[in-house]
């Protein structure tokens, strides 16, 4: 089935993540699985980690804490200049750190596509240094890639996106080396979990992670 036809009756972006997953995450988890019969290494201990920036972090943590594979989500900061900073430095936007978070997978459940394809559903990574009413740099959409086959996938994603048109305009993603990362304060850990009843949690966040779960459905941790 061709990609066009597939776009003439439903979302050009949901579709296009999908279209693409079907072919490039078998072949990801082939590899991996390759690799972990080489080390003699057994699937449920091997892990993984990816970073991403894609807005306020608390957002961020919930959505992908959803996905079955992922076992860990740290929110943090990385990205900028300033050693040890705090929150309250970063909300400034003079540090150069985004808030992000680090995404520990197990690559035999979950390929690094399939989280480049929540990444790209999970914010609007058109909109530069900002996400809805969160604006500065320290919500800046970014890839913070850990190797080169992870800058290899974000990279194509990016240009795949692009080129299908899948937003109204071109995607301003950071593509980054990952470097020192700081973990966020205890009470930024769980955040949504901790504060359900909160405006921001019942007002962005539940909206933002019922879309998602509806777009994931069936790669969801069972409830």
């Amino acid at each position: 089935m061709k990609l066009q036809y597939i776009m003439s009756y439903s979302s050009r972006l949901t579709f296009f993540l999908l279209f693409t997953l079907s072919f490039s995450c078998a072949q990801t988890k082939s590899e991996n699985s390759s690799n972990l019969t080489d080390n003699h290494q057994t699937s449920n201990l091997a892990t993984d980690t990816a970073t991403f920036a894609a807005g306020c972090f608390w957002c961020v943590e919930e959505q992908f804490k959803q996905l079955n594979g992922v076992s860990a989500v740290i929110s943090g900061y990385t990205g900028g200049h300033v050693r040890n900073p705090t929150y309250r430095q970063v909300t400034t936007g003079r540090t150069g750190h985004a808030e992000a978070c680090n995404i520990i997978y197990n690559p035999a459940e979950i390929s690094y596509d399939e989280l480049l394809a929540a990444f790209f559903v999970a914010h609007d990574p058109t909109q530069l240094n900002r996400q809805g009413a969160d604006v500065g740099t320290q919500y800046r959409s970014a890839i913070f890639y850990h190797n080169a086959e992870q800058k290899k996938l974000a990279d194509f994603y990016i240009e795949q996106l692009d080129d299908e048109g899948a937003y109204d305009k071109k995607i301003v993603t950071e593509v980054s080396p990952y470097g020192k990362f700081y973990k966020a304060e205890d009470y930024h850990q769980d955040y949504y979990v901790n504060n359900k009843n909160e405006a921001y949690c019942q007002m962005v966040i539940k909206p933002k992670l019922e879309k998602f779960r509806k777009v994931f459905k069936g790669k969801l941790k069972a409830e």
